[in-house]
């Protein structure tokens, strides 16, 4: 069937001159395809039983934490160590941040991509960003699972053995040499901490990535030397191999366009997102509440979706685009039961601490997701931890989206229990109401039938958010916490 890469992954750095591919990037993550460290990374929804896992904390709180890895049904090793990666770097950030009460807002954001994935290897690339208050680092770990041997391995099991790593480390040092003075090729040790991300591009180079600071005392942004296919070879091990070969295999993606390109490409035709039962009831008339749920698709999401289908409410989704990649026909059924799908950024970071230009590539990558998945165009989105500014309206207003906040927090991402996430949400609930809640918790998506239970006995007629709003409509770039509030 046809195949099409997915929103973002394509390449992450400039071009370069030098022969190894020695890459800075002055902004981390920007959407510039390079040479020869671009890395064509997989579309999720293409690897049978992958789903996605969430951890996260912050809208009732001072900490900002955001957490999603994948997880893969007969890969359970991979899943695990995974979550023993992501989990031991909170820990330790959680730890750091407790120390440290001066820090306003830390935040630790974890995002991932499918680096290679075929019936013998599967490659997941996280990239961890840290602040606690000396600004924002990245730093990339690859974890690959070898579904032969039936083992989970981190980058360096890609090489043959220790004097494979020495002589890699050689190569890329004297790659950095050539980088110049903002970069120092004498930090390279044939160490695993300093090769914990090793990946393939589609010529079957390996690309070897740097965390921020780990070779130079400034932040450059990503930091990638790509090794030809030819030199690296011989220090493959048989997983490195296999791997080799999957990030190689012939693929049809599309050449690389501009931000600006690629979202006007995707809009051309497309309609507004709009519940497919919208106007169906009058909100001047009617005791009217939106039901919001933040972060997912997740695991139990099509478990909500039949419990609201069961009771004939409808929704209104702000979706991760790193999670609504891995689940586009989950945003199909949304689309197609009367909910409303909407923008809840790519990686769930606090956009309030970025630039403008990183605020736009946030929304427009998330944005992109939906529309491929859903064939129409988000009018909404939610700011993460409800953190909003001047900036982030104008930009949001620009790319055509109202920021929607909520009047009611149930605070089940604090409270496990489900009857407590019932009871906030009834007692809090007034007509008007825009009430917050993450279908990545099962126990929220185990208080949704309570919750519809209730509020319907007390003559509550569930909306997406825009009905609320009737024929005044929502304005882009304006902010809305409630029927009764618009700025």
């Amino acid at each position: 069937m046809p195949k099409s890469w997915f929103a973002g992954g394509v390449a992450l750095i400039a071009a370069s001159a030098v022969s190894c591919g020695v890459t800075a990037s002055p902004v981390a993550d920007a959407l510039v395809p390079s040479e020869p460290t671009m890395i064509n990374y997989v579309d999720p929804s293409w690897v049978h039983g992958l789903s996605t896992q969430t951890l996260s904390e912050g809208d009732s709180g001072d900490r900002h934490v955001h957490v999603v890895y994948p997880s893969v049904d007969d890969a359970p090793l991979l899943t695990e160590k995974l979550r023993r990666t992501v989990t031991e770097r909170l820990d330790r950030f959680i730890r750091d941040t407790s120390m440290n009460s001066a820090v306003r807002h830390p935040e630790f954001n974890v995002d991932w991509q499918l680096a290679a994935a075929s019936d013998q290897v599967l490659g997941v690339r996280l990239r961890i960003g840290e602040s606690i208050g000396s600004g924002w680092s990245d730093s990339f770990t690859t974890i690959w699972y070898d579904r032969m041997e039936k083992r989970s391995l981190d980058a360096t099991d890609l090489l043959r053995d220790g004097s494979s790593l020495a002589t890699l480390a050689q190569i890329v040092k004297e790659a950095l040499v050539a980088r110049g003075p903002e970069v120092d090729p004498y930090a390279i040790k044939p160490d695993a901490r300093h090769f914990d991300s090793l990946v393939f591009n589609p010529h079957g180079d390996l690309v070897v990535e740097f965390d921020d600071y780990q070779v130079a005392t400034k932040s450059l942004g990503r930091v990638a030397v790509a090794v030809p296919a030819s030199d690296v070879e011989p220090l493959l091990s048989a997983t490195g191999l296999r791997a080799q070969r999957a990030a190689m295999r012939k693929t049809d993606a599309p050449a690389s366009m501009t931000s600006g390109e690629s979202m006007a490409a995707a809009t051309t035709d497309r309609p507004p997102a709009r519940s497919s039962k919208a106007g169906s009831v009058d909100c001047a008339k009617a005791k009217c509440v939106a039901l919001t749920y933040d972060d997912g698709p997740g695991p139990d999401t099509r478990r909500l979706l039949d419990i609201l289908a069961t009771q004939r409410a409808r929704a209104t989704f702000f979706t991760v685009g790193s999670n609504a990649s891995a689940h586009p026909e989950l945003l199909r059924r949304m689309r197609q039961e009367g909910h409303l799908v909407a923008n809840h950024t790519w990686s769930h970071r606090d956009l309030t601490a970025l630039p403008g230009s990183r605020v736009a590539d946030q929304l427009t990558r998330a944005q992109r997701t939906i529309i491929q998945a859903i064939g129409q165009v988000p009018a909404l989105m939610r700011p993460p931890y409800g953190a909003s500014n001047a900036q982030v309206s104008s930009v949001a207003g620009k790319l055509g989206l109202s920021v929607v906040r909520w009047s009611v927090d149930t605070e089940d991402r604090l409270d496990p229990n489900p009857r407590a996430v019932a009871d906030r949400a009834v007692s809090r609930a007034e007509p008007g109401a825009i009430i917050l809640m993450h279908d990545v918790h099962g126990p929220t998506v185990d208080a949704a039938p309570e919750i519809l239970r209730r509020l319907k006995k007390q003559g509550y007629t569930f909306v997406t958010v825009p009905e609320l709003y009737g024929s005044n409509g929502m304005q882009p770039g304006r902010t809305y916490d409630s029927a009764d509030s618009s700025g």
